[in-house]
């Protein structure tokens, strides 16, 4: 496990044809080791931009982020994608490979180029499948899975990358309910420092130590999710009011949107 460190950071979008634009500014942002940490925001604050900062895939404008006492920025990509495993809301396209081929790619970093699947590889695809509740498609065909399912393949991916830092973009977004609970709970049992982004403020209020909450790209509020799932809160960053009363079984808030007819 890792902790992750973000600090002063701004992140500058260029476009061709287009002025440049600062989409975030003095962000500061910690996941200390072993923490589930959430990042919650309306659409287009600022979330996925910063996550790709976090994952050494925008290069920030200013400041620093890093893993440990690591500078992302002076460590190379391969360095990096041993550490820092990813799973993000588009699908990619597999071009016909298996499910069990899918997976395995999560071994690459760990491997020399022309290093082959080793017993241990196999070892450890069939053990995420299983994890994930796939345990029985590992030779289908990937794309043929529903949404929900190729969202726990790449997290399947995603844990035998053996990462010190985990970092999703909305992990729920495909998934019922009944996997969506799954899913959170197995990554709480697994200990990894976890950055993940969040529409679901219940479920970012059950199972995150502590939210980060984003908006036009900077952050106006951070701590524990009592702290920080306030009604005045909600109003400012989503423009809906809502009730926030405590959960009637677990000790953190329930968030009760109001609708006004």
């Amino acid at each position: 496990m890792a902790s992750l460190s973000i600090e002063g950071l701004d992140w500058v979008l260029h476009e061709r044809g287009r002025e440049p634009r600062r989409l975030l500014q003095g962000v500061d942002l910690q996941v200390s080791r072993g923490e589930f940490v959430g990042l919650i925001g309306p659409n287009g604050s600022g979330k996925t931009s910063l996550l790709r900062c976090a994952y050494r895939a925008n290069a920030p404008a200013a400041g620093r982020v890093s893993l440990g006492p690591d500078d992302l920025w002076q460590r190379n990509a391969r360095w990096c994608a041993q550490r820092i495993a990813v799973v993000l809301q588009e699908f990619p396209d597999e071009f016909g490979l298996s499910v069990g081929d899918v997976v395995a790619m999560g071994r690459t970093p760990h491997k020399g180029l022309f290093d082959g699947d080793s017993a241990e590889d196999a070892r450890q695809v069939v053990q995420a499948l299983a994890q994930v509740g796939l345990g029985e498609h590992h030779e289908r065909t990937f794309a043929t899975l529903s949404g929900g399912e190729k969202q726990r393949v790449l997290l399947a991916r995603a844990l035998v990358q053996a990462p010190e830092l985990l970092i999703l973009d909305e992990p729920t977004n495909h998934l019922d309910p009944r996997y969506q609970l799954a899913l959170l709970q197995h990554l709480r049992s697994l200990g990894l420092s976890i950055l993940a982004s969040f529409h679901d403020l219940n479920l970012a209020a059950a199972f995150c130590d502590r939210l980060y909450v984003i908006e036009a790209g900077r952050i106006v509020a951070s701590g524990t999710p009592q702290q920080v799932l306030t009604s005045s809160l909600l109003k400012q960053v989503f423009g809906v009011e809502a009730l926030v009363d405590p959960h009637p079984l677990h000790p953190y808030p329930r968030i009760t949107w109001i609708t006004r007819p």
